[in-house]
């Protein structure tokens, strides 16, 4: 037993190497795809950086769904949702303030918010059925055609705010000379795999060891997996802070919600209908609310203290489960 807790122990120290190594990778392979393209970081966090940070959550709840273990799914993706703002953003806005670009405030958080709106709405029913994952997997291409969109339009612009955008923080890719296509798309690769490694030893590990001290698979589910599948978002943050590229961060968190319901849960879903308890409500209503927070409150920044009160408020939300 204390073999194994300490086999346990030590695939959780390599998976979080993994995610901080891929999380590096990936965010530098943003910013130089972003700079090459002449669009904007934000765009980056929100599609190319969010996929790659879902990459966790989506292998986990495919496994789930097809071993029929559909409980530890709905716990997963509102888990991690709850845990990319509380945990994620909190701890992102303590280490410094966080700048939120008026697009974010005005278009892709609200995004985000009836995104969750449209999951509640279709599981009053007490499932999310497969025709329910095909709508789910309908409206991600519809927000995928959206974002193309908004990146063709943002390229017609000047882009003199885009290259004075992306010159900071740069010292990884102009010591490496990371210019090139291939290049910043290797390092995506690089970063989606390592990502992928990293979560999938980390997570193993924590529920491994969540099961020796007997935990139920709901708290599995909703605290071990989601905060487990949430460290690549919190990696990928906090070097994005790191380089001075708090846009990839924050994209990075909104982008990954959005996919975390529409991917994750349409895929799911299609696979295999997933039963709603009515004790998954209560968890829905508080993901709607720290998502409420970024949109009501902050229309510029989250500051630190803002961040601190995340933290805690998330702290609490844990403590609550664990009651």
């Amino acid at each position: 037993m204390i073999i194994v807790e300490i086999f346990d122990v030590g695939s959780v120290l390599v998976g979080l190497i993994l995610l901080c190594i891929g999380g590096y990778a990936i965010v530098s392979g943003g910013v130089s795809l972003a700079k090459k393209l002449r669009i904007s970081s934000m765009i980056i966090g929100l599609t190319v950086v969010a996929y790659g940070t879902s990459t966790p959550e989506l292998a986990a709840a495919v496994l789930a769904a097809f071993n029929s273990h559909t409980e530890l799914i709905l716990g997963n993706v509102i888990g991690s949702n709850i845990s990319n703002v509380g945990m994620v953003i909190g701890i992102s806005a303590i280490f410094a303030p966080l700048l939120i670009s008026k697009i974010t405030v005005s278009r892709w958080i609200p995004i985000m918010i009836g995104v969750s709106l449209l999951v509640i709405g279709l599981s009053y029913d007490g499932e999310l059925s497969q025709i329910d994952g095909i709508i789910l997997i309908a409206s991600l291409i519809g927000f995928t055609l959206y974002t193309i969109k908004t990146v063709k339009k943002q390229k017609l612009q000047s882009t003199e705010v885009i290259e004075n955008e992306t010159i900071e923080g740069e010292y990884f890719l102009s010591k490496y000379k990371i210019d090139t296509y291939p290049q910043s798309f290797g390092l995506i690769a690089v970063g989606i795999v390592l990502l992928f490694l990293g979560g999938h030893l980390t997570v193993d590990g924590a529920v491994n060891i969540a099961e020796s001290l007997g935990l139920s698979q709901l708290i599995i589910g909703v605290v071990i997996v989601a905060i487990g599948t949430s460290l690549p978002e919190l990696i990928t943050s906090i070097i994005a802070i790191a380089k001075k590229q708090t846009d990839i961060g924050v994209g990075n968190i909104v982008g990954s919600n959005i996919y975390n319901i529409l991917l994750i849960l349409g895929v799911s879903s299609a696979i295999v209908g997933i039963p709603v308890v009515p004790d998954v409500f209560s968890n829905y209503y508080i993901m709607i609310a720290f998502s409420l927070v970024l949109f009501i409150g902050f229309r510029k920044y989250i500051p630190r203290v803002v961040g601190v009160g995340l933290a805690i408020a998330f702290v609490v939300y844990l403590a609550s489960l664990l009651v």
